[in-house]
């Protein structure tokens, strides 16, 4: 699990803020950054008149705004979306020069179009660099942007929504491996998602659209689908669980919904694969040891 790994939290911290002054202050950070004196300015207004612990909702003000987490949940930089109509403008920091070029750019740029297409119901979402941002420019364009137009001062590259799908699943994020799902499940899950209202459920729709769909007779014993049991090992704990449907699912028994984080996380999966998943409070790091049971090799499922 060496790879680029970001998360984008919405809760923006006191503790958030004070971190963000302090990468603001750096005029490297800054240098391409268009709108950083007022920027600055209000986050600094912000600290001096609000006590409250907890700052999402001024920093929401006219856009949504993230904070970018490595895999150890440190902060190390920023995005914001603002939708204006079906388009969507993306800005992204990487604050601390110490993470500069370990590709944390492009992984944020990943996260940042999964919110923006399957969250905010996007259909174009841009990005404005400055042509001497030779970082941004790398990372965009090795993300699958394209050049609409340009000035003297600002690069304006473009994703639409129907090139964002196809390249999901042609060209899978560098933290993640291969999932599979079967044809029955994937027709389960979209209507589930159809129906659900959650605030994470756009992960779970992002994990069905990457996923590689096999028959139910051909999928591997080994990789976990709707209904399997399997071993896992959620950072330093050995857990069993059953992966179900929201209206089964029973945390004291473990049996996870699919729309639940470390449920939507391990949808697809086989074992021998570990990876890195967000949850609401912090990231874990998961491996699957082994699968117990699984329907579709048991021949207990139906059409």
């Amino acid at each position: 699990m060496n790879e680029p790994f970001i998360s984008l939290c919405p809760e923006i911290t006191r503790a958030n803020a004070l971190t963000l002054m302090d990468w603001l202050e750096d005029e490297g950070v800054t240098r391409y950054l268009s709108d950083s004196r007022h920027v600055s300015r209000f986050i600094e207004q912000v600290i001096g008149r609000v006590q409250l612990p907890i700052l999402t909702h001024l920093f929401n003000q006219g856009g949504r705004f993230f904070m970018a987490y490595d895999r150890n949940d440190v902060p190390v930089g920023f995005v914001r979306l603002v939708k204006a109509g079906l388009d969507c403008e993306m800005v992204l920091v990487i604050g601390n020069r110490d993470n500069w070029d370990r590709k944390l750019g492009a992984s944020a740029i990943r996260e940042g179009m999964k919110l923006a297409f399957f969250d905010m119901r996007a259909e174009k979402l841009i990005a404005k660099i400055h042509p001497d941002n030779a970082r941004s420019l790398k990372a965009f364009l090795r993300s699958g942007f394209l050049l609409e137009s340009e000035t003297p001062a600002t690069k304006s590259f473009v994703m639409n929504s129907e090139r964002y799908l196809r390249l999901l699943r042609e060209s899978p994020a560098a933290h993640t491996s291969d999932i599979f799902i079967t044809e029955i499940d994937k027709a389960r899950l979209r209507s589930l998602v159809e129906l659900e209202r959650g605030s994470d459920i756009f992960e779970l729709e992002h994990e069905i659209e990457r996923a590689i769909v096999v028959d139910p007779w051909k999928v591997a014993k080994e990789v976990v689908t709707m209904n399997s049991k399997a071993l896992l090992q959620v950072d330093d704990e050995e857990v069993e669980v059953a992966l179900v449907y929201p209206e089964d699912a029973d945390d004291s028994a473990g049996k996870l919904s699919v729309s639940s984080g470390i449920g939507t996380a391990i949808l697809g999966y086989k074992e021998g694969d570990a990876f890195s998943w967000r949850i609401p409070n912090r990231t874990c790091h998961i491996r699957i040891d082994k699968v117990l049971y699984q329907p579709e090799a048991a021949g207990d499922f139906h059409l």
